[in-house]
């Protein structure tokens, strides 16, 4: 952990979400149940629990989805050091139960955090719905110990069940095969990977299946399925990551190596040669994107629906609730992009020294890693944009009839906007942080 720390902060941070997002949540449910009776039945509205539910069913599973992300990146920048542990005879099982002891560590770490901060969002957020008349004023958060101990367990759960997952390939090959892997990354992506990718795709595509069939006087069940829906296909499309990502950047690099043909030709052939590491970093900006614009696209779909009870969501109660929901769920996905981002700029630095060692200067890496940063995020806008088209067609189908959902311009364009502007910068910063220092040293070093 003291050799990695910034992949070990990374995930912190997504472990620290998760335990707050369940204590937000569990502590909204504590709040419902602890309220005096009368107060049961006396409000307009869905209740304080079914707002909870729809509300959290899905921003928990984001928080989860990052938790894994960081995780299965934070091992596989681990794998060096594992693989130089199996070859001083250290066995599989002594190499799973470091592993799950750092996730113990690190979340056992974030969790009084954590449970701060969830109470504290949860007072918050019930205040909100106080003032929109969705709950009883004197509705009151307590501070309860059972919502604490779910949103530890089950970020435990999580946390364990990705790192006996992520730790099954090192763990089960030889020593010298475990160290010659660390050094370098498959050419395919593995055909169980592929399948499972593929299993989840086909219940993406249930849900959202599922969302085009309720009828439009249930638009908000249409809604959460479609929301639920693009959820699982960004989960596709992480398993189907490299493979995905690696056409793609083919692709989007074609006219890149034309306009550029040093910089351009160096950038595409290191974001194609090493398919996992770009899939890290694409992954949370189409998890940005996909999930950003699902939520505008339907909101606006909605509201531009000729039924009476479509155009019901897009009341001010429901509006707020919208808002809260995106900005929960983009504040997880920059997070994830960011932690990413960062840390697979950073375990750059040798590559960056060889690099030197053979004659390219610091602007020309600096040129080369602008246009990693153009491509990643085109590639990751491309499948988030793929994402969100789907599940707000889906939605389009059950509150209009049609496909063709009523798309804000602007609104997307400013989601898009947002994820160059994490992106670009992000890498730019951390790559000029890393190709300073002398060259011969840091090969020499490894990868410190």
């Amino acid at each position: 952990m003291r050799r990695r720390p910034a992949a070990f902060i990374g995930l912190a941070v997504a472990l620290f979400l998760a335990v707050t997002t369940v204590t937000l949540f569990g502590s909204l449910f504590a709040a419902e149940a602890a309220a005096p009776a009368p107060t049961h039945g006396s409000v307009a509205g869905p209740g304080l629990m079914v707002i909870a539910g729809a509300f959290g069913e899905i921003a928990v599973l984001v928080a989860f989805f990052v938790v894994v992300n960081a995780l299965g990146f934070a091992l596989r920048q681990q794998h060096h050091e594992l693989a130089l542990l199996r070859t001083i005879a250290a066995t599989p099982r002594q190499i799973r139960r470091l592993v799950r002891c750092q996730v113990v560590a690190v979340t056992v770490l974030t969790a009084v955090p954590g449970w701060v901060v969830g109470v504290i969002a949860a007072r918050r957020f019930l205040a909100g719905l106080r003032r929109l008349g969705l709950t009883a004023p004197d509705v009151r958060v307590p501070v309860a110990p059972l919502p604490m101990l779910v949103a530890l367990v089950a970020t435990l759960a999580v946390g364990l069940a990705a790192s006996a997952v992520a730790a099954r390939r090192i763990s089960r090959v030889t020593p010298a095969v475990a160290l010659t892997a660390s050094s370098t990354e498959h050419g395919r992506t593995g055909a169980p990977r592929l399948l499972a990718g593929a299993g989840v795709l086909v219940g993406g595509v249930l849900l959202l299946r599922l969302a085009a069939t309720r009828p439009a006087q249930e638009a908000d069940k249409a809604g959460q399925a479609a929301l639920l829906g693009s959820l699982v296909l960004l989960v596709a499309v992480a398993l189907a990551g490299p493979f995905m990502a690696r056409v793609l950047a083919a692709v989007a690099g074609a006219p890149v190596r034309a306009l550029a043909p040093g910089a351009g030709w160096l950038a595409d052939a290191g974001l194609r040669g090493y398919a996992r590491r770009l899939s890290s970093a694409v992954v949370p900006v189409a998890l940005l994107v996909g999930l950003s614009g699902t939520m505008l696209i339907m909101t606006s779909t909605a509201g531009h629906a000729a039924s009476p009870t479509a155009a019901g969501v897009t009341s001010a109660t429901d509006v707020w609730l919208r808002q809260a929901e995106l900005v929960l769920l983009a504040c997880f996905a920059a997070v994830s992009t960011l932690n990413t981002l960062v840390a697979v700029t950073a375990e750059r630095r040798r590559e960056f020294a060889l690099l030197r060692l053979v004659g390219a200067t610091r602007p020309q890496l600096m040129r080369v890693l602008t246009t990693e940063a153009v491509l990643t995020t085109a590639v990751g806008v491309l499948l988030g944009a793929a994402v969100a088209g789907a599940a707000s067609a889906a939605f389009s189908t059950a509150v209009t009839g049609s496909r063709m959902p009523s798309v804000p311009v602007g609104a997307c364009g400013f989601v898009v906007a947002g994820a160059a502007l994490l992106t670009v910068p992000a890498v730019l910063a951390t790559g000029l942080r890393a190709i300073h220092g002398p060259a011969a040293e840091l090969v020499g070093g490894g990868r410190d």
